[in-house]
């Protein structure tokens, strides 16, 4: 009886062998094992010998600070205090950074002082337009003005002197009150006491954008006592206090 052979009988050759058993799902033989993961190592895989590449996929998102236009979206706002000492205070104002600043001139008879007799002058403060933030103004006490000639040997006159400071605000472009006597009550007088040690005793706030104004009234006088009164010695002297309004941004 003679036997057939069958195509499953056939003998295949180890080549054959290893193809079909890799792609049946077999474990492939370690070396080949080894060249694929080299390759996949280098970014890319050679398909089935034919030279198809396979590319890893890469992607990148990035954002920024904008505007909405195309322009930067971060910066820094404006901060500037100007002042006013002209009437009615609704205009003229201007920047004196440093001492001696912008002269305050007193009502008539500042400079022929008697004991008891008081002068009065004011100063307005308020943000610029394009500040984009309040400010807290806080008067400091007086010093003598810088390069301003005085009669004072001593500063016997300087130390005699005693001020108050009222203030009121006055919102949008309204008109400060005239700086009188009149001016000191409560809660307006937020300083009073010698000339040489006496500030405000606490801070006022500016509105951002020039949206109120802060008015300052000053009196200085020559107290009528005993001693200024008999003493001569403070006769003909000439001073020249210079005040300070420390101004700090509010966030």
């Amino acid at each position: 009886m003679t036997q057939h052979s069958s195509a499953s009988d056939a003998p295949r050759d180890d080549a054959s062998h290893d193809d079909v058993a890799t792609l049946d799902g077999a474990t492939p033989r370690p070396r080949r094992l080894r060249k694929i993961a080299a390759l996949a190592a280098g970014g890319a895989l050679v398909v089935g010998g034919l030279g198809y590449t396979v590319a890893a996929w890469t992607d990148s998102e990035w954002v920024y600070a904008g505007d909405g236009s195309g322009g930067p979206g971060i910066g820094t706002g404006t901060f500037e205090v100007q002042q006013s000492v002209t009437s009615p205070y609704t205009a003229g104002f201007t920047d004196f950074e440093a001492n001696p600043g912008q002269a305050m001139i007193f009502t008539p008879g500042s400079q022929t002082l008697s004991p008891g007799e008081s002068v009065y002058a004011g100063v307005a403060l308020r943000t610029t337009a394009t500040t984009t933030v309040p400010a807290d103004v806080q008067v400091r006490a007086a010093v003598p003005a810088t390069g301003v000639t005085v009669a004072d040997a001593g500063g016997s006159l300087f130390s005699a002197l005693t001020v108050r400071v009222a203030t009121v605000v006055v919102s949008g472009t309204g008109a400060a009150p005239t700086c009188t006597a009149a001016a000191f009550t409560a809660p307006t007088t937020i300083g009073t006491g010698p000339l040489a040690s006496t500030g405000a005793s606490a801070p006022q706030r500016l509105a951002a954008g020039s949206a109120s104004t802060q008015f300052y009234c000053f009196e200085v006088t020559l107290p009528q006592s005993a001693a200024t009164a008999a003493s001569t010695a403070l006769q003909g002297r000439t001073v020249a206090p210079a005040w300070e309004f420390a101004s700090t941004s509010v966030e």
